[in-house]
């Protein structure tokens, strides 16, 4: 059956796995002949959709405005009526058999959703975070794991001060959680929630999350990466945001003391940390090379002979690890989140205690010391994301989930 769907996502270009996933659902979608429209906030690097002008005003929101503009913020991420006005007419516009619904917090905020159940609109929604039990979607506390606000106790997030140690922030974070979940009980409108990883679908019902949620991971095109021998090489790369739940100073304190290049890509809060980090600490061997994406990001993983993945969070599933597997690079991870589901120890990586310096530097040792060993772990990885990950396994199974939510929507309403 060919379907009308609007795809909706805070941000529409290469930002995050959010991003880049919903942008890789549409072209699949697109590529089986289905009608697709994009809906998100206006950005100057989006490429150029229909209907742009009913896009959401674009905002910087660690931005330091004045007073009434961090009062309009706030009021947004609580209920945007921009949002909710604009999705109206983009709604009334297309008129999409479905609307899948991915990233929208803060942007966007979930006001929308009283618009598409008032259209009488089927509506699924992919969880990229631990959005729907913490109001950090984090999970994290002083940079490690926590598990405080279980069965909706969204108040330790301000006694702990989870938002950047800020009370204001975090009571902001806890009335958001609030106001959405226990007053309006607006994810209600939803009809199939999606998880990517068994992980946090498990995770958010011990939390307490009590709406349905299937499981359906994330996908990648193997043919868009082709592999590249780099027999020979010592080098090994960490791709991804630069903040501190990713796990990077572990990574950066295991690598000192080995013969060995370490690329670090990408940006974010904590990159001129890292850099200092490693001019005080002379380590000669790492180098940071900034944000990069598409080709000029694949051909830096081209060169290393494995990615490190060395997160302190609760991951859900990654692309970092797919990207690496889909250009034949084994994974040496972290043991926490969704990871262990993509990583097979031995197999397609190695994994490690998350935070745990020594075991990381002996997993890195031990794969520059067995390179026939890792090289066929990097072949086995790629046969696993053509065997298990491939966009026809997604595509069969979320059409799947699209007729259950237009089944469920039919009864419900």
């Amino acid at each position: 059956m060919i379907m009308k769907i609007l795809l909706i996502n805070k941000f529409l270009y290469p930002r995050g796995g959010d991003a880049i996933s919903t942008l890789e659902t549409g072209r699949l979608l697109e590529g089986k002949g289905h009608k697709v429209w994009f809906w998100g906030m206006k950005h100057p690097l989006n490429r150029a959709f229909e209907y742009t002008e009913w896009f959401v005003d674009n905002s910087d929101l660690n931005a330091k405005p004045g007073i009434s503009s961090k009062f309009k913020a706030a009021a947004n991420i609580l209920y945007s009526r921009e949002a909710k006005e604009k999705i109206a007419f983009m709604l009334d516009e297309c008129r999409p058999d479905i609307v899948h619904i991915n990233n929208i917090s803060h942007y966007i905020s979930p006001s929308i959703l009283y618009v598409i159940k008032k259209k009488n609109i089927p509506v699924v929604m992919t969880l990229r975070d631990m959005q729907m039990v913490c109001p950090t979607y984090l999970m994290l506390s002083g940079n490690r794991p926590c598990e405080k606000c279980r069965n909706g106790c969204f108040y330790w997030c301000v006694l702990k001060k989870c938002t950047k140690g800020s009370y204001a922030k975090s009571a902001l974070n806890a009335v958001e959680m609030y106001l959405h979940h226990k007053i309006m009980h607006i994810y209600a409108a939803v009809d199939v929630f999606i998880s990517p990883s068994i992980f946090l679908k498990e995770k958010i019902a011990e939390m307490g999350f009590g709406y349905e949620v299937v499981h359906l991971s994330n996908f990648i095109d193997a043919e868009d990466y082709p592999p590249i021998d780099s027999a020979g090489s010592r080098k090994m790369v960490y791709f991804g945001r630069l903040s501190h739940e990713k796990g990077i100073f572990t990574l950066l304190k295991a690598a000192k003391g080995i013969e060995m290049e370490l690329d670090i890509i990408g940006d974010g809060p904590i990159k001129g940390d890292i850099a200092l980090f490693i001019k005080n600490n002379m380590l000669e061997n790492i180098r940071i090379h900034g944000f990069l994406k598409g080709e000029s990001l694949r051909e830096k993983i081209k060169e290393a002979f494995a990615v490190i993945v060395p997160s302190e969070c609760y991951e859900n599933n990654p692309r970092a690890v797919l990207e690496a597997f889909a250009l034949g690079k084994p994974v040496i991870a972290s043991k926490i989140g969704g990871i262990p589901e993509m990583v097979k120890d031995n197999q397609t990586g190695l994994l490690f205690e998350s935070g745990n310096t020594a075991e990381l530097n002996s997993k890195i040792r031990y794969a520059l010391e067995n390179p026939g060993k890792f090289a066929a772990m990097g072949r086995a990885a790629r046969l696993s994301v053509k065997n298990d990950y491939n966009p026809d396994v997604h595509y069969n199974k979320l059409m799947e989930i699209y007729g259950a939510a237009l089944i469920k929507h039919e009864k419900k309403y």
